[in-house]
């Protein structure tokens, strides 16, 4: 079993803004950033915590064109009342992702149902996160986005030209399991992060995952350079609704997004779409044997993990363990290969850096 050590979450939120100001944003915008990466990996999702993070900005973010420090929003004038369209200007994808997820509660507050359409966005990193904030909260919530590059092939091709384009549902059953169901993942067999992971820590991918340069089959993170959908047309058709609906908001062709020495006069930049409903706005009040809904959505999931399948998990079973563990440790848990990239970013930042002896070992 992988030993993680503990890291205060305050210590933690520091580095991560301070890494996010160094780089030019401001301080809201390096706060939203920082509470991303630690919910992240509150909840296991090391594939999207601050080495991913920063990385990515480093790469295509402010270390490129595909974001712009202290952007602001813009909201496009639209007729329909439960709906706003916004133009973010480039502004960072975390900042830009709560404040998107905010706007469609307070429509579904207001009308039952409320969308967020956002063009010239900066991948807001961990999906789940923005949606399980709203389960906790009551909501039912939805959000896609177009991922920073096309890295996966599609289903029966040899080019990539999809992002890993995941999808990310939310729903409020903490009163009936004890945590929100969350479903969220990439389209792809694993995500990018996953790679890079996996590289960091030598360890191999799984195989069906991912191709070299040359479209040859491979398990060796280091060589894999494009990614496979997962379930073959299945996830090739989900990974390209979310390049749809971009198309739709305004996204431009998927292989010129973020690859600014190519695009031109095209555009690369990212699209994010965000849909949240009031479980109020759904209810039809006919529930079997006098349930009202709460009762009613206990009754099925507890049907669905009858019958033999009590072992079976539910999505978001595996986050909500992991944030108890994090919770019983009292901090935010990381490899001994994580804490010695997070001090690469101290030194960048000019920070100090994170001795392992000062951290305990989880349990």
């Amino acid at each position: 079993m992988e030993t993680f050590h503990v890291v205060p979450e305050a210590q933690h939120n520091a580095l991560v803004a301070a890494a996010y100001r160094h780089r030019g944003y401001s301080a809201a915008e390096a706060a939203a950033g920082a509470r991303c990466c630690a919910e992240a990996t509150r909840h296991g999702i090391r594939t999207h915590n601050g080495l991913k993070a920063l990385h990515l900005d480093h790469l295509l973010g402010s270390g490129a064109q595909g974001c712009v420090p202290k952007a602001r929003i813009e909201k496009v004038p639209t007729r329909f009342r439960g709906a706003q369209v916004w133009n973010a200007n480039r502004k960072l994808g975390q900042a830009t992702g709560y404040a998107a997820i905010e706007a469609a509660i307070k429509l579904a507050d207001k009308y039952g149902v409320g969308m967020v359409s956002v063009d010239n966005a900066f991948h807001y990193l961990w999906g789940g996160g923005y949606v399980m904030d709203a389960a906790k909260r009551g909501y039912i919530a939805y959000t896609n986005c177009t991922a920073a590059l096309s890295e996966v092939v599609p289903f029966g091709g040899k080019f990539p030209t999809l992002g890993t384009n995941p999808h990310s549902w939310g729903f409020p059953t903490t009163d009936a399991i004890g945590y929100p169901v969350v479903i969220d993942w990439a389209t792809s067999v694993v995500a990018m992060g996953r790679v890079q992971q996996l590289a960091r820590e030598g360890r191999q991918l799984p195989p069906g995952a991912a191709v070299d340069e040359a479209g040859a089959p491979t398990t060796d993170p280091l060589k894999a350079k494009y990614l496979i959908p997962f379930g073959a047309h299945k996830g090739y058709g989900l990974a390209l609704m979310n390049e749809i609906i971009g198309a739709f908001i305004g996204g431009s062709l998927p292989t010129l997004r973020n690859r600014w020495d190519q695009v031109g006069d095209d555009k690369g930049t990212c699209a994010f779409f965000f849909q949240v409903w009031h479980p109020d706005a759904m209810n039809a009040g006919a529930f079997a044997k006098g349930r009202n809904q709460s009762q009613n959505v206990k009754a099925v999931i507890a049907d669905i993990l009858g019958h033999g399948n009590e072992a079976c998990m539910l999505p978001g079973q595996v986050e909500a363990q992991a944030a108890a563990r994090s919770a019983k440790n009292g901090g935010l848990l990381f490899s001994e290969a994580e804490i010695n990239a997070f001090n690469e970013i101290a030194a960048e930042c000019r920070k100090a850096r994170w001795k392992l002896s000062d951290f305990k070992i989880a349990e």
